[in-house]
């Protein structure tokens, strides 16, 4: 059986980090860096509307040469989000984050945000679970595997 994203959610939390869409791109890096977060959530009423990420950030603002301080993130956030839900297995939820070339994803169901996960979330989880599993079949080995 796999692991699914409520796994990973009941483990990690589920704080989400979210901003306005009028709020300033100055304003959300701030809040980025101060949460120590590489994405925001752009909410509207508790509905999702739009990502804002370090790559909209580097591609939309910097490069395209806008000012951080007066251009909104609604201007620049990335607004076809894709979405899970928390059933969705980890390596599903893996499969899409690198075919869709991306690193977080948010976690929803029915119309209810749950969390957002992202692609060193994903990594830590399989990484402890193969860890589990190497450590069993060393026990197994050396005859100290119970039962």
């Amino acid at each position: 059986m796999q692991d699914t994203l409520n796994a990973v959610l009941s483990t990690k939390g589920s704080s989400v980090y979210s901003v306005a869409p009028e709020v300033t791109v100055l304003d959300a890096v701030r809040k980025m860096n101060q949460e120590r977060v590489g994405a925001l959530l752009v909410c509207v009423s508790n509905e999702l509307v739009g990502i804002f990420t370090e790559r909209d950030v580097m591609m939309r603002v910097v490069d395209a040469g806008l000012d951080p301080t007066s251009t909104k993130v609604v201007d620049v956030m990335t607004s076809e989000v894709v979405t899970v839900r928390s059933s969705t297995g980890v390596q599903d939820a893996m499969a899409v984050i690198s075919e869709r070339r991306f690193r977080h994803l948010p976690v929803i169901d029915d119309g209810k945000l749950l969390g957002v996960v992202s692609s060193g979330d994903l990594t830590r989880w399989v990484s402890r679970n193969q860890e589990g599993h190497i450590q069993d079949l060393v026990n197994y080995i050396t005859g100290k595997y119970p039962g």
